[in-house]
């Protein structure tokens, strides 16, 4: 196996629990209506979700080059630590 197979499986891997994560305390949200469930939903999609599809999914299929690409993840985890720092403080 090589380097980038066994970095993608981990990407996958990372994106699936991320979004197993991210359902349940979306669920949790609908449960209880705690608004600190939604962003920590919202969060942790942004962090663990977000950068598979943009790095994975949304390069290929736009041609985006390298530099849209780190910017692509990077606002994901922008947005993903606030929604969680927001989370902890509500």
């Amino acid at each position: 196996m090589t380097l980038s197979v066994v970095a993608t499986a981990g990407g996958v891997a990372t994106a699936c629990l991320g979004a197993y994560v991210s359902y349940l305390a979306y669920d949790g949200w609908r449960r209880n209506e705690s608004r600190t469930m939604l962003l920590l939903a919202v969060g942790v999609a942004c962090i663990a979700v977000l950068p598979y599809v943009v790095a994975y999914g949304l390069t290929p299929l736009l041609g985006l080059s390298d530099a849209a690409t780190v910017f692509g993840v990077t606002v994901a985890h922008l947005i993903g630590l606030g929604a969680l720092a927001r989370s902890v403080t509500d």
